[in-house]
């Protein structure tokens, strides 16, 4: 049969349709595509910074990078580099940063003066809201690093105590009690030095020791702790008062009992005669923890407070010494306050305390520490008022600073260069040059 063209064109057409049917019998609907807003969002990538962080701390980097690494296990976007500057060089360096707008992220603050002229420059951000921040520190130790006013600029971050270390097994070979006066520790130094040994290690050759590892560790039992401080700061006292006067009488008591070549003596030079067990004590800070505990001496040795004279309430220096701030050029500003809200948690306290004994830190609970020694230094606080070195508040601010003055006087007290009142008496005139309430003060 022969198909005409329109004939065979209605049977292509049925066969199409017949293969359509087909096709489309055997295949499931397609599924409808969700509208764009009913998708699952993309994931948006956390940015991965490295933040540099500065620090006068150089031999620190062990444990630090240790703390930083427990950081970074929640934080997994941010990693912190360790960069420290030998502390004799590190103020002037990190001005030096900061002024060139290379300063680090995050920066180890010095308290009250140094930090506080940092801020007023403009190179530190203002941490108010930090969350933790004012709920796990108290007024007193975010004070070092906050303006009149109550602004925050650095978070609390170490404290240090000072004390007496001292040789218990000389002690108890000579029959000594921890002294619980200023006459007993006379007394003790006299009987120590009777029996050939060295009282006390300590020496002027690096003069800073004389302000800080001395005088102001025995200062707050002659002038009354916190509120004697106050007194001077509010002109209620003058800097050559008896109370002053009596503190630098306690220098040269001191002194008495140093080493017979101790002007030539450095601070290691000390540690190392309190090492060796030359010398029965040394007065110094909770810092010097880990150098003994590494130098393993062969001898117990343990910490006492500076004891007050008989009759008069006793007192103990925690001097609130390093606080941590934020550069406010910082191009990663969010995750640097993310390590300052960490730095408000129990995790990071417990984790300051026990890799650094010796450093404590400031927040209001304070967390279990597995050092003994060091946990014997933060008992010195119980039944003491406590306060921080006398010098560092104010009357660091100007010069002739506080600090300088009280400085050049006891290395002078030691090497029987001037009196303890012509201590005070230099002590008081060079304040009074800028120092307002040292101009006005009432008492004499």
């Amino acid at each position: 049969m022969v198909l005409t063209g329109s004939r065979k064109a209605r049977i292509h057409l049925i066969l199409i349709n017949l293969i359509l049917s087909l096709v489309t019998g055997c295949v499931s609907p397609a599924t409808p595509l969700p509208p764009p807003s009913a998708l699952p969002p993309t994931p948006v990538k956390e940015r991965s910074v490295s933040l540099v962080m500065g620090s006068w701390r150089t031999d620190d980097v062990e444990q630090m990078n240790r703390i930083l690494a427990k950081f970074h296990e929640s934080h997994s976007n941010i990693t912190i580099q360790y960069d420290p500057t030998i502390a004799t060089e590190y103020d002037a360096a990190l001005l030096a940063q900061l002024e060139a707008g290379t300063g680090p992220d995050l920066f180890y603050l010095r308290s009250y003066a140094i930090s506080r002229s940092l801020y007023d420059k403009g190179y530190l951000l203002p941490l108010d809201s930090v969350p933790g921040l004012k709920e796990n520190f108290s007024i007193q130790m975010r004070a070092p690093w906050a303006t009149d006013d109550g602004i925050s600029y650095g978070m609390p971050y170490i404290a240090t105590g000072h004390g007496i270390y001292y040789n218990q097994d000389l002690f108890n070979k000579l029959n000594i009690e921890v002294p619980g006066t200023w006459e007993d520790l006379m007394a003790a130094a006299e009987k120590i030095k009777a029996a050939g040994y060295i009282p006390f290690a300590n020496a002027t050759g690096d003069s800073w020791t004389m302000a800080e590892l001395v005088f102001m560790n025995v200062a707050p039992n002659f002038i009354g702790g916190y509120d004697g401080r106050m007194a001077y700061l509010s002109g209620n006292r003058c800097f050559n008062d008896a109370h002053i006067v009596a503190a630098f009488q306690g220098v040269k008591d001191l002194s008495k009992y140093f080493p017979d070549n101790q002007a030539a003596l450095k601070y290691g030079d000390s540690q190392q005669l309190f090492l060796q067990g030359k010398a029965a004590m040394w007065l110094s800070g909770s810092w010097d923890i880990l150098f003994f505990e590494s130098n393993k001496p062969a001898f117990a040795w343990n910490v006492f407070a500076p004891p007050p004279p008989k009759g008069q309430p006793p007192y103990f220096t925690f001097h609130l010494d390093a606080g941590m701030g934020v550069n406010a050029s910082s191009q990663y500003k969010k995750e640097a306050l993310e390590f300052m809200e960490w730095m408000t948690t129990q995790e990071f306290a417990s984790l300051l305390g026990n890799e650094f004994p010796g450093f404590f830190p400031m927040h209001s609970q304070m967390p279990p520490l597995t050092n003994a020694h060091a946990q014997s230094f933060l008992a010195l606080k119980e039944g003491r008022g406590t306060d921080v070195r006398f010098a560092w508040e104010k009357i660091r601010d100007g010069s002739p600073s506080a600090y300088d003055l009280i400085e050049s006087a006891s290395v002078d007290i030691a090497n029987g260069i001037r009196t303890p009142q012509q201590a005070a008496d230099a002590l008081q005139a060079g304040l009074a040059k800028w120092f307002i309430p040292a101009q006005n003060c009432q008492t004499k």
